[in-house]
């Protein structure tokens, strides 16, 4: 018997027989065990054998695992790590998992569950027919039963699910739901479903390869571009929300919502088509982006400035600055890209560099990080992106830093040259606190990177001048004063400052007293700048029962609403169901609703 199938049988054994103690004792001290639903009802880490004997001997009495049977040629060992991949089943769930062995004893292990079952996916051999065949007199076709279904959708019949935001993670969660059979509405204010990205600035493309990009049940096709243009992105939506036959209010804008414990429902006030609509749902996601209301910072003499001053968010084009002197406060992705676009179109322009950076070229960033898993070299090795998802799931958060720091080093060494350039003219770089890079900033709270798609030259060059180590003063009615007592003559000012915290949306939405009681969103508590303590292990409050009753929160790059969609509307369909969702999650503050 193979050191994984031992391990499996060892640990079956005792999980059927429900002996957490024992169970346990399989792991290292210094050990991981994520689940992602499974035997919490939640998304959480636990670390080191005393938090899993205590999240087994709460979760096992109710989700009965068994059914453990390893995946056939999934066992590998490399550099002494042994690693395989499993299936079994709860009392609820169909469910995978991935164990990696130090020693015979357990270093990490992910528990996942894939679909509901008594509830599976209405895909492949469990489509819906489309058709009943025979003859039915009066018999309505598809295009008027669809007007029907819209039409009685939030008026006569109530959403079970109402998703506010209908960009990618509301669009792949409505998928989700839709394939579950949960009578599920998105509220979007925007026009259509790609506009999010559409009134986004011209010159923006996807920093993330296309392979890490696709939506569920419906890929791009091969021949796509490897990084996507904006606006063919919110073709893309648009076409998705078309093809998947998704209930959408487009133009349409969600006041506030309150929830009914008594009821176990929400009342949310919607104006659509300029009428106010009262909406019921028992589940509200809020979906409206990772971010909240965009930060603009408020300098001394601001309302004296001749010139135009815009947040990055409402720059669309460097088109009328031809000539014009331009100053970007920021130095993020949006500030480089905005950068770039102004100097492309003629402009002159100035970066204003408050803070460090973390910069990685798009080239290294593919070679090093994303191709791994995510490429047309990694499809070929036979990891699709289902499995390519779930490699990255099995990691926990914990384990990243460590194991990034080796990667940077890496990349640090492979693009010397490009780093100490942009130092040589003054651009101040970081690495993030702890040496982890830009993977791990993206998850921390606040945290800004530039992907470098072409910016970063033009700053070594001069061609973008560059202000570091300083910051606006005041703005004076041409010109922009820094601190260091620079003055920066301007005819336009961009404020690419980044945006507020994601818990402003449920303050507006819901009301600050439900926002404080959530806490922070995003973040995994990692003690670094903006990013607090203690460690949560996971994002916090993100796509798993928060302490408001009925609230979740769903958000992300492509990749994470792809891949945690599924779980969210897992959770979702089994309280449609009535299916008993006990959750232990013993980093929340207190106890979240089943």
């Amino acid at each position: 018997m193979s050191s994984a199938a031992d391990f499996l049988t060892r640990l079956a054994g005792h999980l059927e027989a429900g002996d957490a103690t024992a169970a346990a004792g399989l792991f290292h001290d210094e050990s991981h065990w994520r689940d992602l639903l499974p035997l919490t009802w939640s998304i959480a880490t636990f670390d080191g054998p005393a938090e899993i004997a205590a999240m087994l001997a709460a979760g096992l009495p109710a989700a009965r695992p068994r059914g453990f049977a390893l995946e056939e040629g999934s066992e590998k060992t490399v550099d002494g790590i042994t690693e395989a991949w499993f299936r079994f089943e709860t009392e609820a769930a169909q469910c995978r998992g991935q164990f990696r062995l130090k020693e015979n004893r357990a270093w990490t292990l992910m528990t996942a569950a894939l679909s509901l079952k008594a509830y599976p996916e209405r895909i492949g051999t469990r489509r819906e027919p489309g058709v009943e065949h025979g003859a039915f007199p009066g018999r309505p076709g598809w295009a008027l039963q669809r007007r029907q279904r819209h039409a009685a959708l939030g008026d006569s019949v109530q959403p079970y699910c109402l998703i506010i935001g209908g960009g990618q993670n509301g669009l792949s969660l409505a998928a989700r739901l839709a394939m579950l059979d949960v009578p599920t509405l998105v509220v979007d204010r925007h026009a259509r479903p790609g506009d999010a990205w559409r009134q986004r600035y011209d010159s923006l493309y996807l920093h993330d390869t296309v392979w890490a990009n696709h939506l569920p049940y419906l890929p791009f096709p091969p021949g796509f571009p490897t990084f996507i243009p904006k606006d063919r992105m919110g073709d893309w939506l648009d076409s998705y929300a078309r093809i998947m036959d998704l209930d959408i209010w487009n133009a349409a804008t969600a006041e506030g919502a309150e929830h009914d414990p008594s009821r176990g429902e929400w009342r949310v006030q919607v104006t659509r088509e300029g009428r106010e609509v009262t909406l019921r749902p028992k589940q509200l996601v809020i979906a409206t982006g990772l971010s909240g209301a965009p930060a603009t910072p408020r300098y001394p003499g601001a309302e004296s400035f001749r010139g135009t001053q815009m947040h990055s968010s409402q720059y669309r084009s460097g088109a009328a600055w031809r000539g014009k002197r331009c100053v970007v406060v920021g130095s993020n992705n949006s500030a480089h890209d905005i950068c770039a676009d102004l100097w492309e179109q003629g402009a002159e322009v100035t970066m204003v560099q408050r803070s460090s950076t973390l910069v990685i070229r798009a080239e290294s960033s593919y070679r090093f990080l994303s191709s791994k898993l995510y490429s047309e070299e990694a499809v070929a090795a036979g990891i699709s992106t289902e499995q390519a998802d779930f490699i990255a799931a099995s990691r926990p958060y914990a384990m990243l830093p460590p194991m990034h720091r080796a990667i940077y080093a890496e990349i640090r060494a492979h693009d010397a040259a490009f780093y100490a350039a942009l130092e040589k003219v003054g651009f101040m770089l970081d690495f993030g606190e702890d040496e982890s890079g830009h993977s791990l900033k993206y998850l921390r709270r606040g945290s800004g990177y530039y992907i470098d798609v072409g910016a970063s030259q033009l700053i070594i060059d001069g061609a973008v001048k560059l202000r570091s180590n300083t910051r606006p003063a005041r703005i004076l009615p041409e010109a922009v004063e820094l601190e260091d007592g620079t003055i920066l003559p301007a005819d336009l000012i961009v404020y690419a400052t980044g945006f507020e915290a994601m818990e402003t949306w449920v303050e507006q939405l819901v009301s600050p007293e439900a926002a404080r009681r959530l806490g922070p969103l995003w973040g995994l508590g990692s003690g670094t700048r903006r990013d607090p303590g203690p460690w949560a292990g996971e994002l916090r409050n993100m796509w798993k029962p928060t302490r408001q009753e009925g609230l979740w929160i769903q958000g992300g790059n492509l990749a994470q609403a792809r891949f945690y969609s599924r779980l969210l509307a897992i959770q979702i369909k089994a309280r449609m169901e009535g299916i008993p969702t006990p959750v232990h999650d013993p980093r929340a503050l207190e106890a979240v609703p089943a």
